[in-house]
């Protein structure tokens, strides 16, 4: 049983950075997903795929697989370049492009 530890990406729908703060740990599946042939769900013998943990700290998640004897793989988090401009700098007489409407 692997377990992936990872701190999640912000939600590609809004700008904030809500729920990405925090550590994830998830177990990663051995057995193959299986389709329901009556109603077509997609299913998994593993319960341990459903559960999610939530820590606080890189540290934190690693100490807790070290005590449970889980073997983990840390997945580093990429971090995002910000460009920080003024509202103003879209009317600058130095802009490479022109502005228009």
């Amino acid at each position: 049983m692997l377990a992936k530890i990872y701190r999640p990406a912000r939600n590609a729908m809004q700008s904030g950075t809500a729920k990405s703060q925090d550590w994830v740990l998830e177990f990663v599946s051995d057995s193959a997903r299986t389709v329901d042939p009556l109603m077509g769900w997609i299913g998994n013998g593993d319960t341990n795929t459903q559960v999610r943990l939530t820590f606080a700290t890189r540290e934190e998640a690693i100490d807790y697989a070290r005590r449970q004897g889980i073997a983990f793989q840390v997945a580093e988090p990429r971090t995002a370049k910000r460009v920080i401009k003024s509202y103003a700098e879209n009317f600058a007489a130095v802009r490479k492009r022109p502005w228009t409407h």
